[in-house]
């Protein structure tokens, strides 16, 4: 009975470290297009990219990647006005980002780190230099864990992941294709594949989106290109800064490709932590400014103290310590707003 347990226990080892494995195999299939293409775009190694999010999502297994989309751990910090979760991490039940999808969070992850001053030192470095990157990023304070530089290594070089950084992204797929042939029978790998295939045919992204109509059933294709001609660049009242108004949901990149300012300077004026913008929402190309052009204004139900600056080009930190509030502090119907000058103490 003794040996027969035992037997039953080596087999189930073997199991779940095949199980593990398999896992792990299967995030590098979905994610290395997605952080090839970010390694174009942003110069972050691809090897890095893949590696910390096997890391960080055990495989695309934890909480935080099943249900916020969250591949990097990235906490919601003071600007972030996205969707959030709580997830007991170092503290307990620390805030999380969510993302609509993986693609998002890889996007942010970028972002993340060419846009925070104590990562630049990172972008001196080779792109090909994985080990230089992984000790930077332990450096830089990415993460409290002393071992989390080998731990990219051993993950780097177990999956042979810094041949991502060798390639480019419409060789990705191929690349995978050759490394699990198997891929090939998988019907949601050819459609990307094939998906690819089309986007290298067609100069921008196609966004499918559903319009209130009367029948429930029928969509519209609307390119980034067709938003961009429907926005119009205004001079605030404030100030006379340029601004615009999203009429449907687009990325800030293209809003960057047009008005040939970048990224990173267009999150810093409008004060972003993602690239994700709503319809309807306000963004300035230029900076904004330190007071308003009016003394006061009450908020409107709902209105979030970001929501104030954005309407009245006053930059966020400014309006909050006019108002001596605590940043992050939230709004109440009807409160009134200084905007010129500072609130008169009580």
């Amino acid at each position: 009975m003794k040996k027969l347990l035992s037997i039953c226990l080596v087999v189930l080892a073997f199991a779940v470290k095949a199980q593990t494995w398999n896992t792990e195999e299967q995030y590098i299939q979905r994610f290395a297009p997605y952080a090839v293409e970010e390694m174009e775009l942003y110069k972050v190694p691809a090897s890095i990219t893949l590696a910390q999010g096997l890391i960080e999502t055990a495989g695309g297994q934890s909480r935080l990647a099943q249900e916020g989309k969250n591949h990097f751990g990235i906490k919601c910090k003071e600007t972030w006005t996205g969707k959030t979760m709580s997830h007991t991490d170092d503290a307990p039940n620390e805030c999380f980002r969510v993302y609509e999808s993986p693609k998002d969070s890889y996007r942010d992850h970028s972002l993340f780190l060419t846009t925070r001053k104590h990562y630049s030192p990172l972008f001196l470095l080779d792109v090909k230099d994985y080990k230089a990157w992984a000790y930077g990023l332990k450096r830089s304070g990415y993460a409290t864990n002393p071992s989390y530089a080998p731990a990219l290594i051993r993950k780097i070089e177990q999956y042979r992941l810094y041949e991502f950084d060798n390639i480019s992204s419409d060789k990705v797929y191929a690349t995978l294709l050759n490394r699990y042939p198997d891929l090939k029978n998988d019907a949601v790998f050819m459609a990307q594949v094939s998906q690819n295939k089309k986007n290298k045919d067609i100069p921008v992204q196609t966004v499918v989106y559903q319009e209130p109509k009367k029948k429930a059933e029928e969509t519209r294709l609307v390119t980034p290109q067709a938003i961009l001609d429907n926005i119009l660049v205004k001079n605030h009242p404030n100030g006379d800064l340029k601004f615009i108004v999203i009429p449907e949901k687009i990325d800030l990149s293209y809003i960057s490709q047009k008005y040939g300012v970048s990224v990173s300077r267009l999150m810093k004026y409008n004060e972003l932590d993602g690239t994700q913008l709503q319809k309807n929402q306000i963004v300035f190309l230029e900076s904004k400014n330190s007071s308003g052009n009016q003394k006061t204004y009450n908020a409107k139900t709902g209105e979030t103290m970001y929501d104030i600056s954005q309407k009245f080009a006053i930059k966020l930190a400014k309006l909050y310590k006019k108002n001596r509030m605590s940043f992050g502090e939230q709004l109440v119907a009807g409160q009134l707003v200084y905007l010129d000058s500072k609130k008169p103490r009580n």
